[in-house]
């Protein structure tokens, strides 16, 4: 039985809840999102709670319980507070910088690589360090991911693009073994 499900979600003052056929709106100070409702769950917006329950007992009824519940979540926390990831560059002639809509990567490649930012994400760029704005979880966490991608942190000496709180295993080299 799902533990996520069975809990609440508490809705923080300014944020509005409305309930359609298959989709959630959630409106807040920061923006609005949708969340898609699954047939066999059900959703009781109380004034000051959201409470998420399963239609029936299947399988597939216990699964998206727990998952709409996070889901919803989500988008209730993005539209009042919001989500951050930040990300490091580390190595020598290493440089980011923001320049409109997108993000400019210098990582010892010939080009410098160039990444569109998605409509509802801010980037800002403080010396070597990256961090990503927006109210959407998944998309916040994906271009974090697409960022990192370019040039990941490599064992030898740590050079690349990783997460703030990222450990990186660090490995001894050719003359370490003697």
């Amino acid at each position: 039985m799902s533990r996520i499900g069975k809990e609440p979600i508490k809705i923080p003052t300014g944020v509005e809840i409305k309930v359609d056929k298959s989709v959630v709106h959630v409106k807040g100070p920061k923006g609005s999102l949708q969340v898609e409702v699954h047939p066999k769950v059900s959703i009781e917006v109380n004034p000051d709670t959201v409470q998420l329950d399963k239609v029936d007992n299947s399988r597939v009824a216990r699964e998206q319980w727990g998952l709409r519940r996070s889901l919803l979540n989500n988008a209730v926390v993005g539209v009042s507070k919001g989500f951050e990831k930040s990300l490091e560059v580390i190595g020598v002639g290493y440089k980011v910088d923001v320049q409109g809509k997108s993000l400019v990567l210098n990582v010892g490649y010939s080009h410098p690589v160039k990444i569109d930012l998605p409509q509802g994400i801010d980037a800002k760029v403080d010396k070597n360090k990256v961090t990503l704005n927006g109210i959407d979880k998944q998309a916040v966490g994906e271009l974090a991911a697409v960022i990192r991608r370019v040039r990941p942190p490599e064992p030898y000496k740590g050079k690349g693009i990783k997460y703030e709180n990222e450990q990186i295993r660090r490995k001894a080299g050719k003359s370490g073994g003697k």
